[in-house]
């Protein structure tokens, strides 16, 4: 009894130390300093939720950037189900993922090199970025989709790219589910 007392004590303690009082304490914290990046970075247009700037979303329509392949869930984007393939680099399911990618990106009007960010997936299968260069190459066919000149639509990619944080940390990157906003509200501006 002398060791199952103060071990009792000791587990109701911690338990409402780190159980209760640190999470709530944690989470208030979070809400009064950053409350937009603790409440998932949501994106709304016209008082509704479209998404939010750190989950990828599927774009499959000429006139919007595509995003990275997703392996997330059944047929990707699927943010309850996060995560890689878990294919490694001699499995044929990825080949022929990738063949499959590349050869899509191909009929939409992609030419020349395609960066991997374009037939790979990220590792939480969401990633919201492509590269500045995935983008490049999506310029043209976005451009006549749209109708636009393909000086403006770089202009949008330009504006849209994220620096490395305090310069060096990280890469550039382009956010799609932003780069795309951007490219509807320059289309309704103009109508």
């Amino acid at each position: 009894m002398s060791i199952i007392r103060p071990a009792f004590v000791l587990l109701v303690l911690f338990s409402l130390l780190f159980g209760f009082a640190y999470p709530y304490a944690i989470t208030g914290a979070a809400q009064a300093l950053f409350p937009r990046q603790a409440n998932g970075s949501l994106i709304t247009r016209g008082g509704h939720v479209i998404g939010s700037e750190l989950i990828g979303q599927n774009f499959s329509k000429p006139e919007y950037f595509w995003p990275r392949p997703s392996a997330a869930g059944a047929h990707g984007y699927d943010a309850g189900g996060s995560s890689g393939s878990n294919y490694g680099p001699t499995s044929k399911a990825l080949v022929d993922r990738v063949t499959g990618d590349v050869e899509r990106l191909r009929r939409g009007g992609v030419s020349g090199p395609i960066p991997a960010d374009l037939a790979t997936a990220s590792g939480s299968g969401l990633d919201p970025h492509i590269s500045p260069a995935a983008a490049q190459v999506q310029i043209v066919r976005v451009a006549r989709a749209r109708h636009m000149s393909e000086g403006d639509v770089e202009a949008l990619v330009a504006a849209n790219t994220e620096q490395p944080f305090l310069g060096f940390i990280g890469d550039p990157a382009v956010n799609v589910l932003k780069l795309n906003l951007a490219l509807d509200q320059r289309v309704s501006r103009r109508d």
